[in-house]
């Protein structure tokens, strides 16, 4: 079977709206891709601050931009068709949405867009809210994106997105893991921002700086870091602990992005020792992710994890540029086949479910 979906994400950092049109194969339980068309929408400022301010705003209002979001995001769907001639050869949508409120404790979670808007402007099956089911039955709806890497690419013993998060995937005792390991890009970007820099290229700014022992130390003895999985982080931890940490030392900006590329990639090997069983043989471990791109990250990475006898191989551009997209492809498209595509092994759910809201005209 061949499935021709388009899959969108909102990432929240805000830098835009990436889509992607890709050619989801399945053949006897094996799944393959090919990214046909991708891009990435930024936003305007005034989208940048509608988003942002959301989660302040009142019930009325934030359903008023619910809708607005939803026939934006269908807009742009009908102007990417247009643009690469995909008339007549889309199935249908998995559109993600921008995550506003993320409380699983609470069993709650809320992404801008509006399904049937998409739908309404496009004339396109869409599936949307694809987190929704998971927090319902217990679990805390994230990470969701391992599922799909599973199916893409299951010839890895490990799969690790440098996203916001660092996030990693595996199999241990028989059982699909994935958890949050810590804050990645969402930290390193806010750093390089106080220089005047959206992000720190190629990492040269954490290259030129001076490893602090006593921040990596603290950084470190955060109690996420104890937890056993399955495990997530909510953007408050990023937010509102480790940022604050950080920021509250009198080190420069160079020397907080050093220690912090450190932590990150401690953390990683920490992760990687949780998921061994002493008896592994080389492994390959498959990197995706804007982080990809960040050589002295990449370095570190490659440090801690000698011991581990790991092969690392890169993913290819568009896998790394566009991989929430096309995971959420995927996601949508087990959905659409009335699939599982949460795991409560990953979530700590009640139960397997197949997540996903069908708007269909």
């Amino acid at each position: 079977m061949v499935y021709n979906v388009i899959g969108i994400t909102s990432g929240n950092s805000l830098g835009g709206l990436d889509l992607v049109f890709a050619a989801l194969t399945e053949v006897r339980g094996k799944w393959t891709y090919e990214i046909k068309a991708a891009e990435r929408r930024p936003y305007t400022i005034e989208w940048k601050e509608k988003l942002a301010g959301a989660v302040n705003a009142s019930a009325r209002d934030y359903l008023l931009l619910n809708s607005e979001f939803g026939h934006y995001i269908g807009y742009a769907v009908k102007d990417f068709i247009a643009s690469y001639q995909l008339d007549h050869q889309v199935h249908f949508i998995a559109a993600h949405g921008h995550t506003v409120f993320h409380m699983p404790s609470q069993k709650m979670t809320a992404q801008l867009g509006e399904g049937a808007a998409i739908a309404a402007v496009t004339g396109l099956p869409v599936i949307s809210d694809l987190r929704a089911m998971d927090v319902a039955l217990g679990g805390k709806g994230t990470p969701l994106t391992p599922v799909a890497e599973q199916l893409l690419f299951p010839d890895y013993r490990y799969r690790l997105n440098l996203g916001g998060n660092a996030t990693i995937s595996s199999t241990a005792n028989n059982r699909f893991i994935a958890f949050d390991v810590c804050p990645c890009n969402y930290i390193l970007d806010a750093l390089a921002e106080t220089l005047g820099k959206p992000f720190d290229e190629d990492g040269r700014l954490a290259a030129g700086g001076v490893t602090d022992s006593a921040l990596l130390e603290s950084l470190n003895g955060l109690s996420h870091y104890g937890q056993d999985y399955p495990k997530t982080l909510a953007g408050k931890f990023a937010t509102g602990t480790v940022l604050p940490l950080i920021m509250g030392q009198q080190l420069s900006t160079q020397g907080k992005l050093n220690t912090y590329t450190h932590h990150i990639a401690i953390q990683i090997a920490k992760a990687i020792s949780q998921l061994q069983s002493g008896s592994e043989q080389e492994q390959k471990l498959l990197l995706t992710g804007g982080g990809v791109l960040n050589s002295f990250l990449l370095q570190n990475i490659r440090e801690q994890l000698q011991p581990y006898n790991i092969e690392i191989i890169i993913s290819d551009a568009q896998a790394i540029t566009f991989r929430n997209a096309l995971m959420m492809a995927l996601l949508g498209t087990l959905r659409w086949r009335q699939e599982p595509n949460a795991l409560s092994s990953v979530t700590g759910a009640e139960k397997d479910s197949v997540g996903g809201a069908l708007w269909a005209i």
